[in-house]
């Protein structure tokens, strides 16, 4: 893997988790609710769609 790939990798899990950060700071429940429910339910697709 290219150090640029690397990079762009990281700079995308960066924004994932200042993205998780902000929504768990806002302290808004429903926003913090959607936000888990979307991961959860990516997480659970994209699983699906790789085997």
């Amino acid at each position: 893997m290219s150090s640029v790939s690397k990079l762009v990798s990281f700079l995308y899990r960066l924004a994932r988790t200042a993205n998780d950060v902000e929504t768990v700071s806002s302290g808004k429940p429903k926003r913090i609710a959607r936000r888990a429910k979307n991961k959860f339910i990516g997480r659970k697709l994209m699983r699906k769609i790789m085997r």
